[in-house]
């Protein structure tokens, strides 16, 4: 009641994911998310439309290193 519950952090597999953000050249819109690097699927986790909710999507999943943009 009084006290906030902690967001959980997420975890995903560094040897095999790496974190992106998926962006559309026609309207903008930007998806983050995981690549597989064996197959090379993208996989969305949450729309993101400034970079608060990228350092939001950063935060979560505890990653430091700069996202790539890929469009």
């Amino acid at each position: 009641m009084f006290f906030k519950k902690k967001p959980e952090k997420k975890t995903y597999d560094k040897q095999n994911q790496k974190p992106a953000i998926k962006a559309s050249i026609c309207n903008g819109e930007m998806v983050a998310g995981f690549i597989n690097l064996t197959t090379g699927k993208f996989k969305e986790i949450m729309v993101v439309c400034n970079d608060k909710e990228i350092e939001e999507f950063m935060r979560m999943y505890g990653i430091e290193e700069k996202v790539e943009k890929i469009y």
